[in-house]
């Protein structure tokens, strides 16, 4: 049996200075590869046309796109759960894998209205480097501060469930929740990327890198869907 099934790494803040730079290379290592797959496979799904066919059919009522959120919050819960797996190291390339897919499927619906509906072929791309900007910004504000922002947390969880809650209700009623509400989730997304390396920084043991990633990941997704949301608005 190997090491790793049978013991834990220290946690990030306690390690050994070269520990805990290792884990952090390694967690933006695998930040960075999930955003470059993430790309390469939205790229293919639209080149192929394969991915039209399933923004179609996504996009095909109201309570398509609910059962398609609905399936990826649990896609979601199981990616995690995998990716924090502590006894199997290929369970947790499997959860980031699993994300990640399902990341590049949710969001091809609205690659393709951001192509549509604005014209603008780069529009996704300037989205992507704002989005950039963005989390190098935050991400340098908590490496240069060493501030804890775990006090985030619930904050971040009761909004959550608010914005959840709001988007449910828009897909049941049918109403837009508009640019307020895209402009609230930047500011959400941006709080919980603060959240996210704050664990990397304090929380996260050192052999968790690969859910740290997960996690990352996930709340730079975020930030992007939101910021094309309002690009894509501008232009209206």
């Amino acid at each position: 049996m190997d090491t790793y099934t049978t013991t834990f790494g220290n946690s990030a803040a306690d390690a050994l200075p070269a520990e805990r730079a290792a884990f952090i290379r390694k967690t933006y290592a695998h930040l960075a590869g999930a955003v470059l797959l993430f790309v390469l496979l939205e790229s293919y799904l639209v080149i192929s046309g394969a991915g039209l066919k399933m923004a179609v059919t996504m996009l095909g009522g109201r309570f398509s796109w609910f059962i398609v959120l609905a399936a990826f919050m649990g896609v979601s819960w199981l990616a995690n759960w995998w990716a924090n797996s502590q006894t199997s190291r290929p369970l947790q390339y499997m959860g980031l894998l699993l994300y990640v897919v399902a990341e590049t499927i949710l969001f091809l619906p609205l690659i393709f209205l951001a192509q549509v509906k604005t014209g603008d072929a780069s529009l996704i791309g300037k989205a992507g480097v704002v989005t950039l900007g963005l989390f190098a910004g935050l991400t340098a504000v908590v490496f240069l501060s060493r501030k804890d922002f775990s006090f985030l947390g619930p904050i971040l969880a009761i909004a959550g469930f608010a914005a959840l809650g709001l988007i449910g209700a828009s897909l049941l009623f049918g109403f837009s929740l508009g640019n307020l509400f895209a402009f609230a989730m930047v500011v959400f997304a941006g709080g919980a990327i603060l959240y996210d390396t704050s664990n990397v920084l304090h929380r996260y043991r050192t052999d968790q890198h690969v859910a740290a990633s997960l996690s990352l990941f996930a709340s730079v997704a975020l930030l992007f869907w939101y910021i094309l949301r309002i690009f894509m608005s501008s232009r209206d």
